[in-house]
């Protein structure tokens, strides 16, 4: 183990700056990266706001921060892939090979997985970190430290689009225009959705949604989305409605919105059970998809950040030096409506 400075929730609503023992050494297939920069989760404010997410609760003091890129500078026996010097981004959780939902290909719904910032795992805000090498991604050369950190929420896009089965000149619903609704709505774009009807109660977080070609922002303060999402589609309805709010309200029309045959992506987690109309859902023959977290997206994800296809540099709002991580939070906390990604740079 070895002492570093780092970024500690030591209980509900308290971080401090301080040393911390982490365990750093190099083993077979690993690689230590010297962090650059660090997205702030929403899972990190909850956790410092609330003490735990449903079973992972904070009994122990924990390091926070999970999306994160940064700078190769000691390789383990048995890395080929990588080198000292190179530029990374790195998948924060690490399952099982061996258990059953990896061999399935489903690794991110693993039991045993160790995901950064999830107690009693650390987190990355602090100097360095030992990861392994098979979750250790080259960043391309015209992507920068802060793009890097951005693919770990974007690879939450990534995944919802994928399992929305999205098809050439779909129009998608996402109720909810935070960091991850707007990169759902960009990753669908990206993947064949000819528009993205974005709805949102906050008008700047539409503004900065509104700034990527084929977003047509809503806001449902003053607007009706149904029937918005009926003009906008001659009454038939939306192919995919990607619900990201997390609001357990979002459910009560949801179905309204859906053309016959559609797919609801269920990506943000209500706090509260929701009520959902069967009867309707089995005469639209619709179907429902969840979310959790990411499988296989981080290459793909880099791709299109390397292509130009996407880009997620307006979607930074500050970035904040080190030793001001916990202003970083606190500002967080204020959950500012023309606030989208919050960073810090070590």
């Amino acid at each position: 183990m070895t002492k570093a400075r780092a970024l500690v929730l030591e209980r509900q609503h308290e971080l401090s700056l301080r040393e911390i023992e982490l365990a750093l050494d190099v083993g077979p297939g690993e690689v230590k990266i010297e962090i650059d920069t660090v997205g702030v989760c929403g899972s990190d404010v909850h956790y410092y706001t609330h003490g735990r997410i449903g079973p992972f609760v904070v009994d122990a003091p924990m390091v926070l921060g999970h999306e994160a890129a940064g700078t190769i500078v000691e390789v383990g026996p048995g890395v080929t892939h990588l080198k000292v010097g190179d530029r990374v981004c790195m998948e924060p959780g690490i399952p099982d090979p061996n258990s059953r939902a990896s061999r399935l290909g489903l690794y991110n719904v693993d039991p045993a997985v160790r995901f950064w910032a999830t107690p009693p795992v650390h987190g990355v805000l602090t100097r360095h970190v030992v990861h392994p090498a098979s979750y250790t991604f080259l960043l391309p050369d015209n992507v920068s430290f802060a793009e890097g950190a951005m693919v770990e929420p974007f690879a939450v896009g990534m995944q919802a689009a994928a399992k929305a089965k999205i098809a050439p000149g779909d129009t998608a619903v996402v109720l909810g225009a935070g960091p991850i609704g707007t990169m759902v709505a960009i990753a669908a774009l990206a993947g064949g959705c000819a528009r993205a009807i974005v709805a949102d109660l906050a008008q700047p977080k539409l503004d900065i949604a509104a700034g990527f070609q084929g977003v047509i922002p809503v806001n449902i303060r003053d607007q009706d989305l149904t029937g918005e999402v009926d003009r906008l589609t001659q009454r038939w309805g939306a192919d995919v409605v990607f619900e990201c709010s997390g609001s357990a309200r979002a459910w009560e029309g949801i179905l309204a919105l859906l053309r016959p045959g559609g797919a609801i992506v269920s990506v943000g987690l209500p706090m509260a059970p929701v009520a959902l109309d069967v009867a309707t859902l089995s005469t639209k023959e619709a179907r429902i998809e969840s979310v959790f977290r990411y499988a296989n997206q981080y290459e793909r994800a880099l791709a299109l950040f390397a292509s130009g296809r996407v880009d997620l540099k307006p979607l930074i709002s500050e970035t904040f030096a080190f030793e001001d991580s916990i202003k970083a939070f606190d500002r967080a906390v204020e959950a500012r409506p023309g606030d989208v990604k919050l960073q810090i740079r070590l």
